[in-house]
């Protein structure tokens, strides 16, 4: 695979969503695993405030990156990403929101449907 990660964990799920793509026709893991390709320095870092921004209540939002704790959300929504703050963990479970691993999310919806990429 050529990767620019040399992150064991990360090599592994981006083989984790390519062979779910396959598995379910589904796209969405696919372009997830390209953008988790790029290397650290280009991979996203998603504030609160811009996931507040971009969804609405109830929703399903994948970061394909780190999500920071700046800002705060106003409303309930589940959030799966590489890996998070303390406190943004704790900020998403304050609005009443879950935080799941971009591979618990795979598990929970296989086909992506109405998950939001931000980021």
């Amino acid at each position: 695979m050529s990767s620019k990660t040399t992150n064991p964990q990360l090599i592994e799920l981006i083989r984790f969503l390519t062979w779910k793509a396959n598995e379910y026709q589904a796209p969405i893991w696919d372009s997830v695993a390209q953008k988790l390709k790029k290397s650290k320095h280009n991979r996203v870092a998603v504030n609160l405030s811009r996931i507040n921004r971009y969804t609405s209540d109830n929703e399903v939002a994948l970061v394909p990156g780190k999500i920071l704790s700046s800002g705060s959300l106003t409303h309930t929504v589940n959030v799966a990403a590489v890996t998070s703050s303390q406190k943004a963990r704790k900020k998403i479970e304050q609005a009443g929101g879950r935080y799941l691993t971009i591979e618990a999310l795979v598990h929970e919806n296989p086909l992506g449907s109405g998950v939001k990429i931000i980021g």
